[in-house]
C-alpha cells in the first residue's frame, strides 16, 4: 500500500501544521522567530507562510524593526474562523461566549431563562446564544461550526441520546444532539458541568500538572469528576461521577437526620439547614452562603460541613485513589482552604486514604471556562486538520 508519508507534500503538510500551531500559541511572529520555534530553514519558512496565507488561515500583520535599515514582516494566525460557541446553562440563566482556535478572550453574554417548560425551546435558545455571542464578539455567526453546552446532568452517549437533567425543562429528552445538529448545522457537544469544571482546573487551576485528580462539586447538588492524565472518565452511559444520588453510610446519615443521599448531606438544602441551626436566615442557596460567609459562626459551620464532605468523599477515594481532591462549586468557594483542610482531616480520621485536599483555583464561572477550553481544542484540531488536508491536496 502506498503512503504519502515522507513525500514532499506530506512534509509540507507537517510543517504547515506546526507553523500554524506556533502562531496560535505565541501570537504574531517574524519569519526568523518561526524558524527558531519550528526548526526549519528560512526558505522553508517562507514557503510555509505563503501556503498558509493562500489557505486563508494566516495574514501579514505589519512589520517590526530588524537589522539596521531592514524590517521584518509579522505573520499572525487568523482567528475569525472557524469559531465555536461555549454555553453554560443553569436553572435560570444561559451564558455564552465565542471561542476561537487560539483561545482568545471574548465577551460573555447572559440570557435569563424561564422555568416554564412551555416557554423553553432548545433550538431557539442555542440559536439565540450563537447569534448574541457572535454579535458581542463582532464575529460572523455563519462561521460558527461547533457548540459546547455545559449543564447539570448528562446525555447518554447511546443511540437514543437520553438527556438526564433537571435544569433544561422543555428540551428534548431523547435525540438532543441530533436535533440541535440537524436544525442548526453545527457540531454539538453536551457536557456535564462538573466535567467541564474539571477541564478548567486541569487547564489553569488546581489540577494543572497533576497526573490524576478527582473533583468534588459542592453547589445546589453534589457531583464528581475523574481526571486521569488529562482524560475525563465519563463512564459507559455518561453518568460517572453522579455521586449525589449515592445512599449514605449509617455513620454519615447520623450527621443529619434529614439526609439519605450524599446530596442531602452536603447540597443546597443541607447548607440552608446548617445556616438555620446557627440562626442565619436564607431564602436560597446563594443567600445561605452569603450569610455563612459574614457570620461569626462561619468557622463552626465549615468544620461541620468538612466532616460531611469527608464522608461523601470516601467512595471517590476507594474508586480512584487520587493524590489530589479538588473541592469546587459555590459552597467550596465560600469554604475556601479552611473547608479543604477540614475535609482532609475528616478523611484521615475516617479512612486509610490520605489525599491532598485543595480548594478550587477557578472561581470565575468554571463551567463556562471549561466549555471554552474543551471547544478551543476542538476548533484548533479542526483548523489544523483543514490545513493539513489542503497541503496534501
Amino acid at each position: 500500500m502506498r503512503t504519502a508519508q515522507g513525500t514532499p507534500s506530506w512534509l509540507g503538510a507537517v510543517n504547515d501544521r506546526v507553523g500554524l500551531s506556533a502562531l496560535l500559541d505565541h501570537g504574531p511572529l517574524t519569519r526568523n522567530r518561526i524558524c527558531e520555534l519550528v526548526g526549519v530553514s528560512k526558505p522553508t519558512a517562507s514557503m510555509m507562510m505563503s501556503r498558509l496565507i493562500a489557505a486563508g488561515v494566516i495574514e501579514e500583520r505589519g512589520q517590526v524593526a530588524g537589522n539596521p535599515g531592514r524590517s521584518a514582516t509579522l505573520y499572525a494566525a487568523r482567528t475569525d474562523r472557524p469559531l465555536g460557541v461555549a454555553i453554560a446553562i443553569e436553572a435560570e440563566e444561559l451564558r455564552a461566549s465565542v471561542v476561537d482556535a487560539a483561545g482568545g478572550e471574548r465577551p460573555v453574554v447572559r440570557t435569563t431563562l424561564s422555568a416554564d417548560p412551555a416557554q423553553r425551546d432548545a433550538v431557539r435558545e442555542v440559536r439565540d446564544a450563537i447569534r448574541d455571542a457572535s454579535e458581542a464578539a463582532g464575529t460572523d455567526p455563519a462561521v460558527v461550526h461547533s457548540v459546547c453546552i455545559g449543564t447539570a446532568g448528562y446525555v447518554d452517549p447511546g443511540e437514543a441520546g437520553t438527556l438526564f437533567s433537571e435544569t433544561l425543562p422543555g428540551w428534548p429528552v431523547t435525540g438532543l444532539r441530533r436535533t440541535l445538529e440537524t436544525e442548526l448545522g453545527v457540531a454539538v457537544f453536551v457536557e456535564n458541568d462538573v466535567n467541564l469544571a474539571a477541564i478548567a482546573e486541569r487547564e489553569s487551576g488546581a489540577g494543572e500538572g497533576r497526573d490524576v485528580f478527582a473533583l468534588l462539586w459542592l453547589g445546589n447538588g453534589v457531583g464528581a469528576s475523574f481526571d486521569v492524565a488529562g482524560d475525563l472518565h465519563r463512564g459507559s452511559f455518561g453518568g460517572a461521577g453522579e455521586v449525589g444520588f449515592l445512599p449514605l453510610s449509617a455513620a454519615a446519615q447520623a450527621l443529619d437526620e434529614h439526609a439519605v443521599t450524599s446530596q442531602d448531606l452536603a447540597g443546597a438544602a443541607a447548607v440552608r439547614r446548617m445556616a438555620a441551626a446557627h440562626g442565619l436566615a436564607s431564602v436560597d442557596h446563594r443567600s445561605a452562603l452569603e450569610a455563612i460567609a459574614a457570620s461569626e459562626a462561619r468557622d463552626a459551620i465549615i468544620e461541620e460541613l468538612g466532616e460531611r464532605v469527608a464522608h461523601i468523599s470516601l467512595p471517590l477515594l476507594a474508586t480512584l485513589d487520587p493524590g489530589r481532591l479538588v473541592l469546587a462549586g459555590p459552597t467550596a468557594i465560600v469554604g475556601g482552604q479552611a473547608l479543604a483542610a477540614a475535609v482532609e482531616r475528616g478523611i484521615r480520621r475516617l479512612s486509610r486514604w490520605y489525599p491532598e485536599v485543595v480548594s478550587t483555583r477557578v472561581e470565575d464561572d468554571p463551567v463556562l471556562h471549561g466549555a471554552r477550553a474543551f471547544l478551543t481544542a476542538k476548533v484548533r484540531d479542526d483548523l489544523l486538520g483543514t490545513v493539513a488536508r489542503l497541503s496534501l491536496s
